[in-house]
């Protein structure tokens, strides 16, 4: 298998975001079949988390203003109701925001082929030795499934083989045919490419390899084990996490993947519950933090010019009490929906 990853297809996977369109990758919709008192823990567990419910948002700030898009990081034809919404802001916007921009992708892409003990441990134990022989048995099937055979699986670096799990097999399939993802992020950038309007990196292009230092050996393993259950049958995730997308509940994507470690991944709640905190941390809340000067730096550049910034990212970003849109309420922003008819209204 090429390995041309995007920065924004691994934090896709890594942080359950929206795996690729149900059209394409063919299953079922696990919220449909769900025993009712499981989903109605679900709902329970995201209905108090601010701004669950939702993708495209507005923010304004004495004359600011950032029109806030939470993206999907796959192909799918209604993301053009969103370009139809939101192409018209981009061509007048004084900048676009996003995870990564082409140059920040490319950097990446280079640092993987040039250097491959960035994603490859050379030293240490190997994964068969780090995990039981079940554990072993059923991670290689997975990773064989996505092109990667056990002999070169067995030393890849956890948190790798996390992001590989979350992409289902033929979704890896369809980009790799495509060449692209085909996300709304990179329909975003080639709009403003287009438009000759700025595009602007949100984080450095390396940020990935740095998200996960620190771990002990255990909760690098128990991140592995997460991952599992959803791999096991990767397709009628695939189906649940884009339909959860376009139906604008973000939250319960995130809450789903708390409850099937639950029931799936033999790991206690307690150590479910620990794996999702230091996901959320590291993947979500620390970046979050760190976008925010970036953005609001780009909205006073912008208000002086008489415009407005966008900023894309994935829609995991945007909910919660650490979420972009809550830090921004907490800085004095004025934070509000954007409706586009046909996605995050439950079609």
């Amino acid at each position: 298998m090429r390995l041309k990853p995007t920065l924004t297809a691994l934090f896709a996977a890594a942080t359950l975001a929206l795996p690729a369109g149900a059209q394409e990758c063919v299953g079922r919709n696990l919220f449909d079949t769900m025993a009712p008192e499981r989903l109605a823990e679900l709902r329970a567990a995201t209905s108090g988390v601010p701004y669950h419910q939702g993708l495209f948002w507005r923010a304004e700030k004495a004359g600011q203003r950032v029109t806030l898009l939470g993206t999907y990081h796959f192909a799918d034809p209604r993301h053009d109701l969103a370009m139809t919404r939101f192409g018209p802001e981009i061509d007048r916007a004084a900048a676009l925001l996003v995870e990564a921009g082409p140059e920040e992708e490319a950097k990446l892409a280079e640092a993987m082929t040039a250097d491959p003990t960035l994603i490859v441990n050379p030293q240490g134990p190997t994964l068969p030795e780090r995990l039981s022989d079940a554990e072993w048995k059923s991670l290689s099937a997975a990773l064989e499934q996505r092109g990667l055979p056990a002999v070169i699986a067995s030393r890849l670096r956890p948190w790798y083989v996390a992001v590989m799990l979350g992409i289902s097999p033929c979704m890896m399939r369809i980009v790799e045919t495509r060449g692209d993802t085909g996300g709304l992020d990179h329909l975003l950038i080639d709009r403003a490419r287009a438009a000759e309007v700025p595009v602007q990196a949100l984080e450095p292009w390396d940020t990935v390899f740095t998200l996960f230092e620190g771990m002990t050996a255990k909760e690098e393993e128990d991140m592995i084990r997460a991952a599992m259950p959803a791999a096991e049958y990767a397709d009628d995730y695939t189906v649940t996490l884009t339909d959860a997308y376009f139906s604008g509940d973000s939250w319960m994507i995130w809450e789903f993947g708390r409850f099937d470690a639950y029931d799936k991944s033999g790991l206690s709640r307690d150590e479910v519950d620990e794996q999702m905190r230091l996901a959320q941390e590291k993947l979500m809340d620390q970046r979050n933090e760190s976008w925010i000067e970036p953005i609001e730096q780009a909205a006073a550049k912008a208000a002086a010019q008489g415009k407005g910034v966008v900023a894309g990212f994935g829609a995991l970003h945007l909910p919660g009490e650490h979420g972009v849109l809550r830090l921004l309420e907490n800085r004095g922003w004025t934070i509000s929906p954007v409706t586009v008819e046909g996605i995050g209204d439950g079609g």
